[in-house]
C-alpha cells in the first residue's frame, strides 16, 4: 500500500485540529502526554530526528519516520513540516495500523 492513504488520513486529521506541527511543539506534545502518534519526515535533521525518538521512547509514544518535509507539510496544508504528532487516539490508532501493515 502506498503513503497515499497515509496522507489522506493526515489531511482529515489536520482539518479536524488534531494535529500538532513543529519540532519544539511535538517535543512538548510528547512531554505532557498528548501525542498518541508522532510522524517524522526521513529528511530531518539528525539533531531534530535524535531529539524526537529519544523523546519518544522515554515516553512510550509510537514514532514512525515517513516521506519528507514536504510531504508531511502538504498533506496538513501547510508549507514543510519536519514532525507531527497526533493528538486524538482515533486518528493515531488507524494511522498506525495503515503504517504497520507496510
Amino acid at each position: 500500500m502506498s503513503n497515499q492513504a497515509v496522507y489522506n488520513l493526515l489531511g482529515i486529521a489536520a482539518r479536524a485540529r488534531k494535529v500538532i506541527s513543529g519540532e519544539e511543539l511535538v517535543v512538548k506534545e510528547v512531554r505532557n502526554g498528548n501525542a498518541k502518534l508522532v510522524l517524522l519526515a526521513n529528511d530531518a535533521s539528525k539533531n531534530s530526528s535524535k531529539k524526537i525518538q529519544d523523546k519518544c521512547t522515554y515516553y512510550n509514544v509510537e514514532y514512525h519516520v515517513i516521506g519528507d518535509r514536504y510531504d508531511l507539510g502538504h498533506a496538513t496544508g501547510k508549507e514543510a513540516r519536519v514532525a507531527l504528532a497526533i493528538t486524538d487516539k482515533g486518528f493515531a490508532s488507524k494511522l498506525s495500523s495503515l503504517l504497520n501493515e507496510k
